[in-house]
């Protein structure tokens, strides 16, 4: 990408965009919040917890059919099914939460080991993204201590200016993690949060 540009085609435009949301998907492995994902039935309410399981009502280990059909009663579909070395990750569509684009389920062994939700919200201007950002860690240190910040970088050296915000928590044998993410090009915006649970 040439590192000055005063103009786009539509064309172009739109690889920007695929850039941007591939970018975005990679570096995150990325009003109502409360009422699902950090909802209580797959949460414990104390700090000392053993166990955190994935949203959705499953658990980890779920085999790769279980997960299949629920996403299929659910009337969510399944975009793709990529292969990385010893694991599959599926990438989908349709699950009903506000704000939510996608969903990334991660296999090992062809047993859930990772669930990441991504959310856009597309009229949203930068201070209501920090503004759900703080609500969600805030809620997630209160519940299992303070998270620990993996991330804050702004990466301004091309013409896509790029900002990754993350925390992380350990809870038993879940890794959980939360990530901010933008990029933008001249007028062009991609901005995301992510919520990532991790078997360990």
């Amino acid at each position: 990408m040439p590192e000055k540009r005063t103009q786009m085609t539509s064309q172009k435009t739109n690889r920007v965009i695929f850039f941007i949301r591939g970018r975005a998907i990679r570096r995150t492995l990325c009003t109502g919040f409360v009422a699902f994902f950090l909802s209580g039935s797959y949460a414990s309410k104390a700090f000392g917890i053993e166990e955190l399981l994935p949203p959705f009502g499953f658990r980890w280990n779920d085999s790769m059919a279980r997960v299949e059909a629920i996403l299929h009663g659910a009337k969510a579909k399944i975009v793709s099914r990529e292969k990385k070395e010893n694991r599959e990750i599926w990438t989908v569509e349709g699950l009903v939460h506000p704000g939510l684009k996608r969903t990334l389920f991660t296999f090992k062994a062809r047993g859930l080991i990772g669930v990441e939700l991504q959310y856009e919200y597309p009229e949203w201007n930068i201070e209501r993204y920090n503004q759900r950002m703080g609500e969600i860690r805030k809620y997630f240190d209160e519940k299992y201590g303070t998270g620990k910040l993996v991330s804050r970088s702004r990466d301004t050296d091309t013409d896509v200016i790029q900002t990754l915000v993350g925390y992380q928590w350990m809870v038993g044998a879940t890794m959980l993690e939360l990530f901010y993410f933008s990029a933008q090009h001249d007028t062009l915006v991609y901005r995301t949060i992510s919520v990532d649970y991790k078997a360990l």
